[in-house]
């Protein structure tokens, strides 16, 4: 029993890590600060609740549809694997230098997402972009019984939770952690997406590279 629970506990910890470092709740405060310097208070707070609920919704979805669409368009789970960690490492690379390609949205695409920037682009693909819902649909293939699957869809819910808060308390988060501090966080949380994504690609190439050479596993 207890081994059990410390494996769930590694579990859950390995799942929240990999959606807190996608995500990034800290790293896209700025992001919401910009896009919503127009609005009051009040504006602001609904756009968050509504950006990321319609994420949650998104990345869910995403992790128990993900079997049906690799069976409609024949798509293997080590491919997408290896798909994925392309992705993650790209990703991670132009965190650790302090770049992030899913954030970088001009005067002209806000002004194109005026009348509704809480579905998107804040809800999608800032939270729920390309990186994140990957990593919901390989978890959930990795996801063995339905004790994982829970674990799974509470580490979204943690996450997206923590988001929400980061981005109500912008004004004051941005103020403690200064310019640096948010350059430090967007850094580490890179790192981390780039082991994620070594991860991935070995996962996928390993049964891959069995198969090419006929070896048995142990």
């Amino acid at each position: 029993m207890n081994l059990q629970l410390h494996d769930y506990l590694t579990t859950f910890l390995l799942f929240f890590t990999s959606f807190f470092s996608i995500i990034n709740p800290l790293g896209s405060i700025p992001v919401f600060m910009s896009m919503t310097s127009k609005l009051d208070e009040r504006q602001r707070r609904a756009t968050a609740y509504k950006a990321t609920f319609m994420a949650f919704i998104v990345l869910v979805v995403f992790a128990f549809t993900g079997q049906i669409l690799f069976k409609v368009f024949g798509i293997s789970a080590s491919g997408f694997r290896i798909a994925g960690g392309v992705i993650f490492f790209i990703m991670g690379y132009d965190m650790l230098n302090a770049r992030i390609s899913r954030m970088k949205i001009d005067k002209k695409d806000a002004k194109a997402y005026a009348e509704d920037i809480s579905i998107t682009p804040l809800g999608i693909p800032i939270l729920a972009g390309p990186g994140a819902i990957t990593n919901s649909i390989v978890l959930m293939e990795d996801a063995s019984n339905w004790i994982m699957k829970v674990i799974l869809i509470i580490s979204i819910a943690i996450t997206i939770g923590i988001t929400l808060v980061s981005w109500m308390s912008a004004g004051k988060i941005m103020k403690i952690i200064g310019e640096t501090g948010n350059k430090i966080m967007m850094k580490l949380m890179g790192l981390i997406v780039m082991v994620i994504a070594v991860e991935f690609m070995v996962a996928g190439l390993t049964p891959i590279i069995r198969d090419i050479f006929m070896i048995t596993p142990k």
